[in-house]
């Protein structure tokens, strides 16, 4: 009897470590949020709210990430490209002053053909640049930065005629460094809301999420999808089965950042105002540290793991200043802990699972 009750205690301990070692991540971030939420002692009913809003405001940005990981192009820091699309549209209708839900799905609408040329482009570089595609995707970030800073910085208002001068500078060249998109704010989010006990739902954008991942589940599971999967598990297999593996990268590249340039509608609707030049640079470095924190890697990430990283990722993000000047009691160093966890997290997560690899 000994024997076997010692037998079954060690299965258990077995498998319960086997379970803490594969979700390690998080674990991890679960209790520093728990811990977080303890010492920051902030008003439980703002917390929440704040958390449904993050949730539906960030939730399609991280979601934007899982089809390139399925195709084996790893953590496409890229996304960044699909958000200055959706920025390019956000710009144009509010030049052309088309206001509320119609301006909004137009942008949408809008967003499209550019994001597909660039995910296209995109994917296309990816294709020479197998096995470096995280860094490759990270510079041509950059590189597309530069462009869209020249473009609306020097190029509107000289190349590029712009009547709406409220949005110019005021020398009458570029745009300006915040605009105001009151035409389409909340267009989304205020079209379905409800109120239970204060707590805010955004049910219309919450909505938008909820098909997303139904149709991200069904996609992975059409011909298409099955293709995408194999090519992500091996290249080389891939290719002696008879898939196009470049197409099929390419096709990858330009959902994503199609998905990419709505879940930045998304977010921009919701906060309302548009900082031109920096609205888009942390969108890839915050939405991979959120698939991170819901226990992704570079090679595998499902939808449970990307709605769970943006729960505790933004959780942890809201209570951070919080909790770092409870900690500290300096207000200033709250900022600083905020910045150490948004950058800090993706490093701990890369390195917890490389940990986990090597077991």
């Amino acid at each position: 009897m000994n024997t076997q009750t010692s037998a079954v205690s060690a299965n258990m301990s077995a498998g319960l470590m086997s379970i803490v070692k594969k979700n390690a991540v998080p674990i991890l971030f679960a209790i520093l949020s728990i811990l977080s939420v303890v010492v920051a002692k902030m008003n439980p009913l703002f917390l929440v709210n704040e958390i449904i809003t993050r949730l539906a405001r960030n939730a399609f940005l991280v979601l934007a990430l899982l089809i390139p990981v399925s195709a084996g192009l790893g953590l496409n820091f890229a996304i960044v490209v699909g958000a200055m699309a959706g920025q390019v549209a956000v710009i144009a209708i509010t030049h052309w002053k088309i206001e509320g839900l119609l301006g909004f799905f137009l942008a949408m609408l809008g967003s499209v053909p550019l994001a597909v040329i660039m995910g296209y482009l995109v994917g296309q570089v990816m294709n020479r640049a197998k096995g470096r595609e995280m860094i490759t995707s990270m510079v041509l970030g950059f590189f597309a930065n530069g462009i869209y800073q020249l473009v609306f910085l020097f190029l509107v208002g000289t190349v590029i005629p712009m009547k709406n001068r409220s949005m110019m500078l005021p020398d009458g060249v570029g745009i300006r460094n915040t605009v105001d998109l009151f035409g389409i704010s909340r267009a989304l989010d205020n079209l379905w809301r409800i109120n239970v006990a204060g707590i805010r739902i955004p049910l219309a954008s919450l909505l938008l999420v909820v098909l997303l991942c139904i149709a991200l589940h069904y996609f992975m599971q059409t011909r298409l999808g099955q293709q995408m999967r194999a090519v992500g598990q091996d290249i080389n297999i891939a290719a002696v089965a008879g898939i196009n593996v470049d197409r099929t990268r390419v096709i990858a590249m330009i959902l994503s950042t199609v998905l990419a340039a709505w879940g930045q509608l998304i977010f921009l609707q919701n906060i309302s105002t548009l900082n031109t030049y920096n609205s888009h640079e942390q969108v890839g470095t915050f939405a991979i540290a959120a698939l991170l924190v819901g226990g992704a890697t570079a090679r595998r990430a499902t939808i449970w793991q990307a709605l769970l990283g943006v729960l505790l990722f933004h959780t942890l993000f809201v209570v951070s200043p919080s909790a770092g000047q409870a900690i500290i009691g300096i207000p200033q160093i709250g900022e600083y802990f905020r910045v150490f966890v948004a950058y800090g997290v993706i490093g701990v997560a890369l390195a917890l699972h490389a940990w986990q690899a090597r077991e």
